[in-house]
């Protein structure tokens, strides 16, 4: 059971994906999801930790912008290897080249969220990075992997709560990084604005 009660407090999760949906429910018991289709802006920025909360911080205006009073959450994850930054891939070649490329490697996934608080737009970012080692990987294990449909819409076109999990030797930091959502990082701000220094 969700340990943060938000009372009578509006939280609205800024994003559909299904992970985060799923990983904001173990600490808020109950939330909107923004139905707002959010085109990623390209912002130039090759630092990963400024790119994700930048990002996450797009996505948690753009949706604070049509409310009154609550809390938004935006949030916004990339891959990163060899100082590359691996977003989502466009096509089938691009999620195989991804995957050719972390196979038996070490690689880097970053996650950043914002906080809007209204009404007073107070605005707070953080992110979490966590080192995720892969196994060599054999081509018709890469090849199923795409042919199941799911690395398509998750940055570095793997998730690791899913079939890519048998991909992953080690990883080096919090989890559930990786899946989405910084969720220790994210639970101590929430409780610093509904029920620390920041309540409204």
């Amino acid at each position: 059971m969700p340990i943060l009660n938000p009372g009578t407090k509006r939280i609205i999760l800024a994003s559909q994906s299904p992970r985060r949906i799923e990983l904001l429910k173990k600490i808020i018991p109950t939330f909107e999801v923004s139905a707002n289709h959010i085109d990623e802006p390209t912002l130039g920025i090759s630092v990963p930790e400024q790119l994700v909360t930048q990002l996450s911080t797009h996505k948690a205006t753009v949706t604070a912008r049509r409310i009154a009073s609550g809390i938004v959450i935006g949030a916004d994850s990339v891959v990163v290897l060899d100082g590359k930054i691996l977003g989502k891939p466009r096509d089938r070649d691009e999620c195989y080249q991804m995957l050719s490329s972390l196979s038996g490697r070490v690689h880097e996934v970053y996650t950043g969220f914002s906080l809007i608080s209204k009404p007073g737009d107070w605005i707070m970012s953080d992110y979490e990075m966590t080192k995720v080692k892969f196994r060599p990987l054999e081509r018709w294990e890469i090849e199923t992997y795409i042919n199941s449909g799911q690395p398509f819409d998750k940055a570095g076109a793997y998730g690791i709560q899913d079939d890519a999990a048998v991909f992953v030797e080690s990883i080096d930091g919090d989890y559930y990084t990786v899946v989405g959502l910084p969720l220790t990082k994210l639970f101590l701000a929430l409780k610093t604005i509904l029920i620390g220094e920041g309540k409204n």
